[in-house]
């Protein structure tokens, strides 16, 4: 077998030092929350690996680690920061009990992927003796010092460091991976033992006191205990290459004088539609919710073996539908040929070929997308007989973990029930009672079969495909991008007025925004737009129940949550009315809006009126104006002519948070010269904003940072902008924070 060796940058043959014998580590979870489908995949990655070697014969030892210490990047530690206790404190539990329940947790999402177990999973605050052991070697060897009750690894004293990544030690500084502390020697030197600071309940004692260890060094010490001073394959994401399995390497290989790795493997990034898959972004999706979805997990396993595992992977709800749907059909036909009880045997040198063409892509460094082609060819191999093409991907299956032997073994035989049904089918039918063998059909679909009329007399029956649960079919017609919305801002304009809904959550919130606008637009020409924003609490079903009952109501569904900005952009796309009223969730109309926002809009140098106006004169204070002029409309509720969009453009889509967005939007009619006026006359009344309240200080914080430094960098040098211009005298956005408005 052949593997790209990121050491050497090189496909490289596979030789293990024992022969028929493969020690492999994988650097396992920090178990401080649930992990994302982007972690899962990596140790697919490392699954996959195993199970090729498994299935040729080779006796696979497993080490996955267990991070339950803290997520120990240096900047991390220079911070004093640490996931684990940080989760801990979030949630009133001790750094133990939130390691342990993740640690349960991940293991059962390695379950429902089908990655079978290691057989070691080290803790590493069961291995701390061990640690300390190595960092005193280190100190022993000249590869470390102390410094401030911190011990530090001397990089300088390592001439391969960089190795790995490329990230040689005189590019180290440019490489952006590094933090300043004026106890080291120098910036690219990184933590082996960190002296806890008063108050830290995760500390244990050591030579040099009290004190907790550095992220790198417990994979060193923790592979190197199991599997001694050389072993074969590591494996891990290649975010882990630098600068963590780069210190991994210095570390190993300086305290213990010689090569401890063969074979470096790394899985490349899965993305999100495009972007990268980050909690803070909403798009870091579990296993579970991709079960709360209507899938399958095996579902995303499929999917991965759709991608090479260097190749980036975009993750859509739409892949994986389509997965879903594949899996499906890979079952169904395996049933089938389980069976085929013809007993003629198809072309054996067939079978061959397609065994080795299968062998041949996944020894080719793990070319599954080739081995999963192969195995779609070879099912459509009509001079194969069916057993034989079951027999050939069950072979396959064993790389591929889709469990397809027990589904087959659970569905070879019909249960009699069903089997009952379909005979008193075949007999309606042939009475020509079409309706009641129709009935007979949906009772099997009760019992979760499909009944199928053959090409002779006789059934077909097969389990209901899950691709067509109700779940799975309606996701499938949901939007994954307002890219795929053709824009009407060209057409004519054929309604007075589009209120647009962004619909996050929270349906009581939902229903009474929408209700109060269908019922105050009275007898305008008018429609009502929701963007059902990745919702999975009810607001789907609600908005859906609304728009039957009132045809002014018009819902698009998501497959997942957009961001503000690019949910809002499908609503403008899609808008028919002359005037535009977008409404946040948090607020009610106690009345008419609609009339008195269409007679100041008839005024062309208003180019926005809504509630609740900011004003600043530097770009970072904001404060808030009832009435008159104003710099920006909070977005409580904000409304403009359809036709000056062709002008101002859509809202930028890096907004993802809702947070400034409405600055940033507002300032783009004063851009083009249009006044924005605030109206305490409106008759709108707010609400608790939920998104909002539902967040941590800390992330209301870094959201609205990063979205009011877009706005800042954008516009802070246009003075003549503001209302009342001062003196801005910002120069680079760290002087500032965000706009004080808040929801």
């Amino acid at each position: 077998m052949r593997l790209f060796n990121t050491l050497t940058r090189s496909k490289e043959e596979i030789h293990t030092i024992e022969p028929g014998v493969l020690r492999m580590y994988t650097c396992g979870p920090t178990v401080y929350r649930y992990i994302h489908i982007g972690n899962i995949r990596a140790f697919l990655v490392a699954d996959l690996i195993r199970r090729a070697f498994t299935a040729q014969g080779y006796e696979v030892k497993h080490i996955k680690n267990i991070t339950d210490v803290g997520h120990m990047r240096q900047e991390m530690l220079e911070q004093g920061e640490d996931k684990v206790i940080a989760e801990a404190l979030a949630q009133g539990k001790t750094p133990y009990e939130i390691a342990d329940f993740y640690t349960e947790a991940f293991l059962a999402d390695e379950s429902k992927s089908n990655i079978l177990r290691a057989q070691e999973f080290p803790k590493a605050t069961d291995h701390i003796p061990e640690m300390i052991t190595m960092v005193q070697q280190l100190l022993d060897r000249g590869h470390a010092y102390s410094a401030g009750d911190n011990i530090y690894f001397d990089v300088s004293s390592f001439p391969g460091y960089g190795k790995l990544s490329g990230n040689v030690q005189e590019t180290l500084l440019a490489g952006g991976r590094v933090e300043t502390d004026p106890l080291k020697q120098s910036p690219a030197d990184f933590t082996l033992w960190k002296a806890a600071e008063p108050g830290r309940d995760m500390k244990w004692p050591s030579p040099w006191g009290e004190g907790f260890p550095g992220w790198h060094i417990e994979c060193s010490a923790m592979s190197t205990k199991y599997f001694g001073d050389r072993f074969d394959l590591h494996t891990g994401g290649v975010d882990n290459i630098f600068p963590h399995h780069e210190g991994e390497i210095a570390q190993s290989e300086g305290a213990l004088g010689q090569q401890v790795v063969n074979y470096w493997v790394h899985c490349q990034h899965v993305l999100a539609a495009g972007q990268k898959m980050a909690k803070s972004a909403g798009n870091a999706y579990t296993m579970t919710e991709i079960e709360e979805r209507g899938f399958q997990s095996l579902s995303y396993r499929y999917l991965c073996l759709t991608s090479h595992y260097r190749s980036r992977m975009n993750f859509t709800f739409t892949a994986l539908v389509a997965a879903q749907k594949a899996l499906d059909r890979l079952r169904r036909k395996s049933i089938l040929w389980g069976r085929s009880t013809n007993g003629v045997e198809g072309d054996a040198a067939r079978v061959e070929y397609w065994r080795s063409s299968f062998w041949e892509a996944i020894n080719d460094d793990l070319a599954t997308p080739k081995a999963l082609a192969t195995a779609w060819q070879m099912a459509d191999d009509s001079a194969l007989s069916g057993q034989q093409r079951l027999g050939l991907l069950l072979e396959f299956d064993q790389v591929f973990g889709l469990d397809i032997s027990e589904w087959v073994s659970e569905y070879l035989e019909v249960p009699t029930p069903v089997n009952q049904l379909a005979e008193r089918r075949v007999g309606l039918r042939s009475g020509s009672d079409y309706s009641g063998a129709d009935g007979l059909r949906v009772e099997a679909g009760a019992k979760g079969f499909v009944i199928e009329d053959g090409l002779d007399s006789d059934p077909v029956i097969l389990p209901i495909p899950h691709g067509q649960s109700e779940a799975v079919t309606r996701l499938a017609k949901a939007v994954a991008s307002p890219k795929v919305i053709p824009s009407r801002l060209d057409e004519p304009s054929e309604l007075d007025v589009t209120v647009i809904v962004n619909a996050v959550g929270w349906p009581d919130d939902v229903w009474r925004v929408v209700g109060d606008s269908l019922k105050h637009l009275g007898s305008l020409r008018a429609e009502v737009i929701a963007i059902d924003n990745g919702t999975f609490d009810g607001t789907w079903e609600m908005l859906d129940a609304m728009a039957m009952a009132n045809d002014r109501l018009r819902v698009v569904h998501t497959d997942h949550f957009l961001g503000e900005a690019p949910a809002r952009n499908i609503g403008l796309k899609l808008a028919r009315g002359r005037v535009i009223v977008a409404l946040d969730t948090s607020v009610g109309l106690d009345g008419d809006l609609f009339t008195p926002v269409l007679r100041s809009l008839e005024d062309p140098e208003i180019g926005m009126i809504g509630t609740w106006g900011l004003i600043t004169e530097n770009f970072k204070d904001f404060e808030e104006v009832e009435d008159g002029v104003v710099d920006a409309l909070q977005a409580y509720c904000c409304a403009f002519r359809r036709e000056d969009l062709r002008k101002v453009g859509l809202m930028d889509e890096r907004f993802v948070f809702y947070r400034n967005l409405d600055v940033d939007f507002s300032f783009q009619f004063r851009e083009k010269g249009f006044k924005v006026v605030a109206s305490s006359a409106l008759p709108v009344s707010r609400y608790v904003h939920r998104v909002w309240e539902e967040l941590a200080p800390d992330e209301r914080e870094k959201k609205s940072k990063k979205n009011w430094t877009r706005f800042f960098e954008k516009y802070h040098h246009r003075d003549d902008l503001l209302v009342t211009p001062g003196a801005a005298g910002y120069d680079h956005p760290e002087e500032g924070a965000s706009s004080d408005h808040d929801h």
